[in-house]
C-alpha cells in the first residue's frame, strides 16, 4: 500500500463545510494519497466557552501531522473572542503568509487580464499583536510591534520564493515617510537583504501610491512584501481585481508547520445554500499538495481546475453572460473539475510542478548581529488630564530635578507645549517628554523617581516610555523642534 501522508482538517463554518467537501471530493477523485484528521474549531468552540475558538487536543494533531487544511470560521462578535487564524499562525511560529492572485482572462471578467501577483505578508507581528488598552475615556492605544528577526526572517522567506518559482522582481511595501522607526525599520531590512540577492530586481512603494499601482497597473509587480495589515488589505484587493476574492488561496507557512485555507471568510449569508465558489480553498490546497512532496497530484488538480474555468462552469461569483457558459453551484463545480483530471486547458498556461517548486519553508538562518550601546537618556510620561497646555506644562515642570528637564508636551502626537498654537484640537490624553542633558547618566531609579514626584503634584499618570539611544543613535522619534 503507497505511503499516506496525514493532515489536519477542519471543515470551518458558515460556507466552510460545503467547500471543504467540495476540495476532498477532487482529492479523491485524484488519488491523493491523504489521510485526515479531522479537528473542531471555531464557532462552536467558541460558544463552548474556548476563548481561542481551538480546544487543547487539535494542538496534538497539528504538531502532529504539521499540516492544517482549514475551512473559513466564523468569530463571534463581542465577548473578548481571539481571532483563531493570528493564534494558530502565531502559536505554530507561521511566519509567512503567501497569496498568490493570478487573472484567468478571458474566462473570468477582469481589468487585468496578465495579473500574475505574489503578496508575500508577514504573518506573527504589527498591529496583529493584539495589544491594545483603553488608556483614558476618550483615548484607546493599539501597539505595532515590529521587530528585527521577524522583518528579517519575512524579508528573506519573499527573496527565496521569488528564486525558487522563477520570480523576477521582489517589491516592498511600506509608510515609512510617516511611521520612520517600524515600517523604516522594515524597509532598511529589505535594502539590506536584498544586496544578498543581486539577481532580483527590487524596489520599494509608500503603501498608498504602491496600492494604487496595484489596483491600476499590477503588471508592474511580481512578488510584493510587506507587514501584516498592508499584506492583509492588499491581498484582498488584489484577489478581487483578478475576478473575485472567491479565487485567492492562501498558505500559512513556518519553519515546521504549514496552514492553507482560503483568503475569503465564512460568508454566513450564503452558507447552506450550495452556492459558494471552492476554488479559494481549492487553490490554497494545491498549494498544501506541493509543500508536502505530492506535485504530480497538484499539477493534476490544478490543470483541471483550470480547464473547469476554461470550458465557462462557473460559479455564482463568476459566472458572467456572455463569458460564462454554465451556472453550477459547489458540488456542481467540483464535479466538474474531478471530471476534468488528465486533462489540461488550451488556452489558459497550464501549470508545472516539480520537486523545485517550493515554499520555502526552509530559509537562511539569522545572522548574528554585535550588541548595541542601549542608554537612557530620557522618559515619556503619558497622562490624562483635563485642562489647557500651559496648565498642564506649570504643573508637570514641578517633576523636573537634576537630571531630568520638561522638553515638550504633545497631544495626539502634535507638539501643543512650548509654542502650540491654540487651534489644536486637545484630548484628555497627553505626551509629557523629559530629556537628560547629554552629559548626564541616567538610571531606571532617575524615572521612578519622577513618577513619584508626578504623583505627588497631582498628575494622573497612565504609562511611561523610556527613552533609549543605540550606539548613541535615538531609538525614538524626536518631537517638532526637539
Amino acid at each position: 500500500m503507497a505511503h499516506r501522508i496525514p493532515i489536519t482538517v477542519a471543515h470551518g463554518d458558515g460556507i466552510g463545510p460545503e467547500i471543504m467537501k467540495a476540495t476532498l471530493r477532487i482529492f479523491d477523485a485524484a488519488g491523493a494519497p491523504l489521510d485526515y484528521e479531522t479537528i473542531e474549531i471555531g464557532e462552536s468552540v467558541y460558544l463552548k466557552g474556548v476563548s481561542s475558538g481551538i480546544p487543547s487536543d487539535a494542538w496534538e494533531s497539528l504538531r502532529r501531522t504539521k499540516v492544517f487544511l482549514k475551512s473559513p470560521i466564523t468569530t463571534p462578535q463581542g465577548g473578548g473572542y481571539k481571532s483563531l487564524n493570528v493564534t494558530v499562525r502565531k502559536t505554530l511560529g507561521l511566519y509567512a503568509n503567501v497569496r498568490p492572485c493570478v487573472s484567468y482572462s478571458p474566462y473570468i471578467v477582469t481589468r487585468h487580464p496578465d495579473m500574475n501577483v505574489v503578496i508575500v505578508r508577514e504573518n506573527e507581528e504589527d498591529l496583529y499583536a493584539g495589544i491594545e488598552h483603553r488608556q483614558t475615556q476618550d483615548a484607546y492605544q493599539t501597539l505595532k510591534l515590529v521587530t528585527r528577526p521577524g522583518t528579517e526572517k519575512i524579508v528573506r522567506y519573499a527573496f527565496e520564493y521569488a528564486r525558487a518559482n522563477g520570480r523576477k522582481k521582489v517589491s516592498c511595501f511600506t509608510k515609512d515617510n510617516i511611521m520612520k522607526l517600524t515600517d523604516g525599520l522594515f524597509h532598511s531590512v529589505f535594502d539590506e537583504v536584498g544586496k544578498e540577492y543581486s539577481d532580483i530586481e527590487q524596489d520599494h512603494w509608500i503603501i498608498d501610491i504602491g496600492s494604487a499601482r496595484l489596483a491600476d497597473t499590477p503588471s508592474m509587480f511580481d512578488v510584493i512584501v510587506t507587514s501584516n495589515l498592508y499584506g492583509d488589505i492588499i491581498s484582498d484587493i488584489a484577489a478581487q481585481i483578478t475576478g473575485s476574492v472567491g479565487l485567492g488561496g492562501s498558505a500559512n507557512v513556518g519553519e515546521s508547520c504549514a496552514m492553507f485555507e482560503a483568503i475569503h471568510g465564512s460568508a454566513p449569508p450564503i452558507a447552506g445554500k450550495g452556492i459558494a465558489n471552492p476554488s479559494g480553498l481549492l487553490l490554497g490546497s494545491i498549494m498544501m499538495l506541493v509543500h508536502i512532496g505530492l506535485p504530480e497530484v497538484a499539477e493534476r488538480i490544478h490543470n483541471a481546475w483550470l480547464r473547469t474555468i476554461e470550458d465557462g462552469i462557473h460559479t455564482q461569483d463568476i459566472y458572467r453572460d456572455g463569458k460564462s457558459i454554465e451556472l453550477v453551484g459547489t458540488d456542481e463545480f467540483a464535479e466538474a473539475v474531478a471530471t476534468r483530471l488528465g486533462q489540461k486547458p488550451n488556452v489558459l498556461k497550464a501549470v508545472h510542478y516539480d520537486k523545485e517548486r517550493s515554499l520555502c519553508s526552509a530559509v537562511p538562518r539569522l545572522k548574528p548581529r554585535p550588541p548595541q550601546v542601549q542608554e537612557l537618556v530620557g522618559v515619556d510620561i503619558f497622562v490624562k488630564y483635563d485642562g489647557s497646555p500651559n496648565d498642564l506644562a506649570a504643573i508637570a515642570q514641578k517633576v523636573e530635578n537634576d537630571k531630568l528637564n520638561l522638553r515638550l508636551i504633545t497631544n495626539r502626537g502634535v507638539k501643543v507645549w512650548p509654542d502650540g498654537y491654540p487651534e489644536t484640537f486637545c484630548t484628555d490624553h497627553w505626551r509629557l517628554r523629559f530629556r537628560a542633558e547629554e552629559s548626564v547618566k541616567l538610571a531606571l531609579k532617575d524615572v521612578v523617581q519622577a513618577l513619584d514626584q508626578a504623583e505627588r503634584v497631582g498628575l494622573h499618570f497612565i504609562k511611561t516610555e523610556q527613552l533609549y539611544t543605540f550606539d548613541g543613535i535615538p531609538g525614538f522619534t524626536l518631537g517638532q523642534g526637539e
